[in-house]
C-alpha cells in the first residue's frame, strides 16, 4: 500500500511541478468565475459591495451582542398568532430576544444575514426588529423567524445554532414594519 502511494506522489510531482507560490488575492482575481459570480453556493450573495453608509458603519463597529441563534416558524407547530408586542410577525425580520437583554423594541442589525438571497428573490439587508420574546429565549439567545412552513428556514439554516453578531440599530415604534419600509 505504501509504495502505491509513494508511487503516486512522485507521479503527481512530475507532471504538477511546484513553482513559485502564488497568493490567495492574486489566484481569486486570475478566475474569472469568481470575478463574474455575484451568489455564493449557500445562497447569499456579495452584497458588501452594495452597503448603505449606515450598514457599513454597523458593520465596521464592535457588535453590541454575541446571541446563540435559532430558527422559528408558523404552521407545522411553530409559531402561531401574533408577537408579543400583538403584531404580525414578519418574516425574516421578526427576532425574540430575551427582554432583559434586547429589549423590545430595538432595530438590530445582524451582519451574517445581510446578503442572504430570500425564496422571492430580494436580499436581506441585516436588519431584523426584536418584537417577540419566548419561554425559551433567556439570556444571549435568539429566535430568527423565518416566515411560514419549514421551508421558510432554508435561508438562514446555516445560523441554526450558531453564534451570531447584533449591533443594536436604534429604535422602533408600533410593529415591525413590512419589507418595503423595512431598512428605513
Amino acid at each position: 500500500m505504501f509504495s502505491t502511494v509513494a508511487a503516486f506522489a512522485m507521479l503527481w510531482a512530475a507532471a504538477f511541478p511546484a513553482g513559485d507560490p502564488i497568493s490567495y488575492e492574486a489566484a481569486v482575481a486570475a478566475d474569472p468565475v469568481v470575478m463574474e459570480s455575484t451568489e455564493t453556493p449557500d445562497g447569499s450573495t456579495d452584497a458588501l459591495a452594495e452597503l448603505t453608509a449606515e450598514q457599513a458603519e454597523l458593520m465596521a463597529r464592535d457588535p453590541d451582542w454575541s446571541a446563540h441563534a435559532s430558527l422559528y416558524h408558523a404552521g407545522g407547530g411553530g409559531a402561531t398568532g401574533n408577537d408579543s408586542l400583538g403584531c404580525r410577525p414578519i418574516a425574516m425580520r421578526t427576532i425574540a430576544t430575551d427582554p432583559r437583554v434586547i429589549p423590545r423594541r430595538t432595530r438590530v442589525f445582524i451582519r451574517e444575514t445581510v446578503g442572504i438571497r430570500l425564496p422571492d428573490g430580494t436580499v436581506h439587508d441585516g436588519y431584523w426588529y426584536a418584537s417577540d420574546t419566548g419561554g425559551a429565549i433567556r439570556g444571549q439567545r435568539v429566535d430568527l423567524y423565518t416566515g411560514h412552513g419549514r421551508r421558510s428556514m432554508d435561508p438562514v439554516m446555516r445560523f441554526n445554532q450558531r453564534r451570531l453578531t447584533i449591533t443594536e440599530a436604534g429604535r422602533f415604534d408600533g410593529c415591525p414594519p413590512a419589507w418595503e419600509t423595512a431598512s428605513n
